[in-house]
């Protein structure tokens, strides 16, 4: 059987907890120095944990966001943040316990404490929205919790949040082994409209509950980053390949997206959708491809990122010897912009092909990575044009005189040509088609930039491709 460890515990681990809209979010924000969970002054945004690398004084630890905690949920996806937060509390080495000063008779504060209490851990009580020396004398009221550490902050403003820092690093237990928060591996960012499965399916490639389901549309609201070190069946450790999996919330047409949440999600889902290695595009099977479904394919065909296109709920779609063949075909007919990237049949809820999607990525992340040396690259230049000869616009031709691979991630080339205005973009369709045959980069966007030739005479740029 493959060999799946979850990262996040490598560090001493930091949770934030609370009832909603007490500022969680706000102050996970502050400490990790960079805007990455949902904030807006309505209960119930942060849904999931939201798991981040932090450090304070030379100490580094994983600083968790979680859902707001209530007593008597009023529904499945509250009960489910509520879990997410009892869980939190059980895996977590220092919980901080946020309050809000303008409301120190809630009774829900009451729970939690006592949840605290018999959890046997280290618990920070941080009394929040205390915005003047005013309001932070009210802050000693919520010492009838009987917490020993106790601290008055604004996370909005910052104030006295280095106070409360100092006290985290305090009490973290001893760091027992070293670990590169940048050593994140191969970033694969699932994405796709809204309820198509995104989260079922990190779940069931971690094989663990890491992020709330729901059938309720829009679930998701952060990005939710999980890294693990995983183990192919019969492999060693010297097998073991690192990966950090990025659920993201539903992505809209742009034109759609409503204000609030839903646009800040979108944003956020777009940015993970930038710093990925590998997208994952999710389909579902039974409604097959819509018009949302392509714009959200467009949305990583901008950006230039492989792609494998990943479509869900296979298990409920009735077959005979041709679905699959027919299914294949008909979304590369529709969705012929991403007709390089592979296509693989899954079920997130019944696990069926979903160990293979790991291995499609290692694939795609190393055809990003290829390189084609400039000799090599000018003789398949030169096979090329003589094979289909560059077209004739306004009575001059375009002429290439020379290609180089200028970068990975995407594979990019730079064409010198005569003029940069005669090039085409069926030819230039053409020249990548050509690429692929020749080189590969499969499931990899291929970029070709056209420069206008330099100075250089065009026989020294050919010499240069006999040069081995």
């Amino acid at each position: 059987m493959p060999t799946l460890e979850i990262l996040d515990s490598t560090l001493p681990m930091v949770a934030i907890v609370g009832r909603p809209n007490v500022g969680k979010s706000t102050l996970f924000n502050r400490i990790i120095g960079r805007r990455k969970a949902v904030v807006l002054d309505t209960p119930g945004i942060t849904r999931d944990r939201n798991f981040e690398h932090a450090e304070w004084n030379g100490r580094a630890f994983t600083l968790v966001d979680t859902g707001g905690y209530e007593s008597e949920p009023r529904d499945i996806t509250f009960q489910q943040m509520r879990q997410q937060s009892l869980m939190a509390v059980q895996e977590a080495d220092v919980v901080v316990f946020l309050t809000d000063v303008q409301d120190s008779e809630n009774p829900v504060d009451l729970d939690v404490v006592d949840i605290l209490r018999r959890s046997n851990k280290p618990v920070i009580l941080a009394v929040n929205k205390c915005d003047s020396p005013r309001v932070a004398n009210e802050s000693y009221g919520f010492s009838a919790f009987g917490f020993e550490h106790q601290y008055p902050i604004s996370a909005l403003s910052g104030t006295g949040v280095g106070d409360l820092l100092d006290g985290i690093v305090e009490l973290l237990p001893e760091q027992t082994e070293d670990f590169n928060p940048s050593a994140h591996g191969v970033r694969i960012a699932v994405i796709g409209r809204p309820n198509v499965g995104k989260s079922l399916l990190v779940n069931s490639m971690l094989q663990r509950e890491r992020v709330i389901v729901s059938e309720m549309a829009g679930t998701t609201r952060d990005t939710i980053d999980t890294s693990f070190k995983y183990i192919p069946d019969g492999g060693s450790e010297e097998d073991a390949r690192i990966y950090t999996i990025i659920d993201t919330a539903g992505l809209r047409r742009r034109g759609k997206i409503e204000r609030g949440v839903e646009k800040i999600s979108s944003f956020s889902a777009e940015a993970s959708l930038r710093r990925c290695d590998v997208a994952l595009v999710l389909i579902d099977a039974n409604e097959g491809l819509t018009e949302q479904d392509q714009r959200v394919a467009g949305y990583a065909f901008e950006a230039f990122k492989p792609c494998i296109i990943v479509v869900n709920k296979w298990d409920l779609v009735e077959k005979d010897n041709n679905t699959s063949g027919a299914f294949v075909k008909r979304l590369y007919e529709e969705m012929g912009f991403l007709n390089f990237a592979p296509i693989i049949m899954t079920s997130a809820k019944t696990g069926q092909r979903i160990h293979k999607i790991l291995g499609l990525v290692d694939k795609l992340y190393a055809e990003s990575l290829r390189e084609i040396s400039t000799p090599e690259l000018n003789r398949w230049l030169k096979d090329t044009t003589t094979k289909l000869s560059p077209p004739w616009r306004k009575g001059r031709q375009l002429r290439i005189k020379y290609a180089t691979q200028i970068g990975m991630r995407p594979p990019t080339f730079s064409l010198f040509v005569n003029s940069p205005e005669l090039v085409h973009f069926s030819y230039e369709r053409y020249l990548i088609n050509q690429l692929r045959e020749s080189f590969g980069f499969e499931g990899v966007p291929i970029r070709l930039k056209f420069n206008r030739k330099s100075g250089k005479r065009a026989s020294d740029m050919i010499d240069y491709e006999e040069d081995d």
